[in-house]
């Protein structure tokens, strides 16, 4: 647990003000529950969210904790109807312009494009064109290098997630936070040049 808040604190410090907790293994949310509560008491106007969520009992017990959004690897209509009636944002994983058309139908706002390396800028652009209102944020396969995010806004994306290529095995390892923060301010300042 301690861990986790030196990570919501690293990046908030860094500028970040949106995370999306990753839902995996036994008892995750035990631990989504004391980082929310953390975040709500000691980092103002920080959302917390949470991810890899695959059903609509999962997103109902999240939401009950507290999660401002609900992101998952596909669309599930099930989880669409316990957002929607809650009116929590939530962002399904999509890979076809049949499931995006499916997921903005049932009110998603924000599709998720996963995963983003096997379809890469070119298929954002290339959906954008017929579809220019649909709002894209690609996950996994977006890394922290300029080249990279360039790519991904100027295909037309509203937004990135960061995971691994942000949040490192060896800072985690090592602890270092404070090359965590700066990290993280560089990236946000790479993406606020950029758009």
């Amino acid at each position: 647990m301690a861990l986790g808040k030196k990570v919501l604190r690293a990046c908030y410090d860094g500028g970040a003000r949106l995370m999306e907790f990753t839902a995996r293994g036994d008892f995750a949310f035990e631990v989504f529950s004391e980082l929310n509560k953390f975040a709500i008491k000691e980092l103002p106007g920080m959302m917390m969210g949470v991810g890899s969520i695959t059903d609509a009992a999962a997103a109902s017990l999240f939401m009950q904790m507290g999660a401002n959004f609900v992101v998952t690897p596909s669309l599930r209509e099930d989880i669409a109807m316990v957002c929607n009636r809650r009116k929590v944002l939530w962002s399904p994983g999509c890979g076809s312009l049949t499931e995006i058309n499916r997921a903005e139908e049932l009110g998603c706002e924000i599709i998720k494009l996963f995963p983003g390396s096997t379809y890469g800028p070119e298929f954002v652009k290339a959906i954008k064109g017929p579809q220019p209102w649909t709002k894209v944020m690609p996950t996994g396969g977006v890394t922290t290098e300029e080249p990279n995010l360039r790519a991904w806004f100027n295909a037309g994306v509203t937004c990135v997630g960061m995971g691994s290529q942000l949040i490192g095995k060896e800072v985690l390892a090592g602890q270092d936070f404070a090359k965590l923060e700066n990290e993280v301010r560089r990236v946000l300042g790479t993406i606020g040049k950029i758009k």
